[in-house]
């Protein structure tokens, strides 16, 4: 694992793309514009703050998607899933818009700041987007290659960075989940930062482990290989947030869903 946390890799990544990729745009609400200075005062044309206004930071990336350029747009998880939802629905789902948000603070990261920063409904808010795609690195690194991908092949596209991570990274392929562990028993589907998590409680159980860092879509076809009567989810967001899309992917045969997340009761 870097030494550098999962935030500052994953800007550090964008602000050389933006160097090297004149259709990139960015679009700020104050949050890390520190961490994007140098993209801000190289590239005034196309990279902008606009100030604590989270709506009109959508909306002004989906003026820059409009006009042909792949907006990457970073903000606080509640300040974009929650404040923001609307914008995202309208401007990006609606019109079939590309462009990247990343977020920190999802679940309650930023706990500290009291309840305006707690976010463990986000993915559930973002993945009810028309055409959004989810995704939750387990490791800084893992997060540079999914933005990587996302930029390389523009899509709607939601990025979670977490401060947790895991160890080491793995060799990821976007979009698809990633067999860890066979056993016997039941299949256990580890999201993002859990991963390590799981493996340790999991080390004497004959169960298989199954790693996610897309969420939504899910790869349904790996799901449905592994998957045998029991199913557990493991996610570091609202518990029960995924249940549809497993569901989903097992409509034809009898499954015991268990989901283990954030509670749903407020702290």
């Amino acid at each position: 694992m870097s030494a550098l946390p999962m935030r500052q890799q994953v800007a550090r990544a964008l602000v050389g793309r933006f160097d090297e990729d004149p259709s990139l745009a960015l679009v700020l609400a104050e949050i890390s514009a520190d961490l994007f200075a140098s993209a801000l005062r190289r590239h005034p044309a196309r990279a902008v703050n606009v100030g604590i206004m989270e709506q009109t930071m959508v909306g002004v990336a989906a003026g820059f998607a409009l006009e042909g350029f792949v907006p990457v747009v970073h903000t606080i998880a509640p300040f974009l899933a929650e404040r923001s939802l609307e914008q995202l629905k309208l401007d990006f789902g609606y019109q079939r818009l590309h462009g990247l948000f990343v977020t920190v603070g999802g679940s309650y990261d930023y706990a500290e700041s009291g309840a305006t920063h707690f976010a463990p409904g986000d993915v559930a808010a973002v993945a009810s987007v028309p055409g959004m795609r989810v995704v939750v690195p387990g490791t800084g690194a893992e997060a540079v290659t999914l933005v990587n991908d996302v930029l390389d092949r523009p899509s709607l596209t939601y990025l979670r960075t977490s401060t947790a991570e895991n160890a080491e990274s793995r060799t990821i392929a976007p979009g698809g989940l990633q067999r860890v562990r066979d056993g016997g028993g039941a299949t256990v589907v580890a999201v993002g930062p859990l991963l390590d998590r799981v493996l340790a409680v999991t080390a004497d159980l004959d169960v298989s482990v199954l790693y996610a860092t897309t969420v939504a879509p899910l790869d349904g076809p790996t799901l449905r290989a592994a998957a045998g009567a029991d199913v557990v989810v493991v996610e570091p967001f609202h518990e029960g947030t995924l249940a549809a899309e497993v569901t989903g992917a097992l409509t034809d045969r009898p499954v015991r869903l268990t989901s283990i997340g954030v509670g749903r009761e407020v702290i």
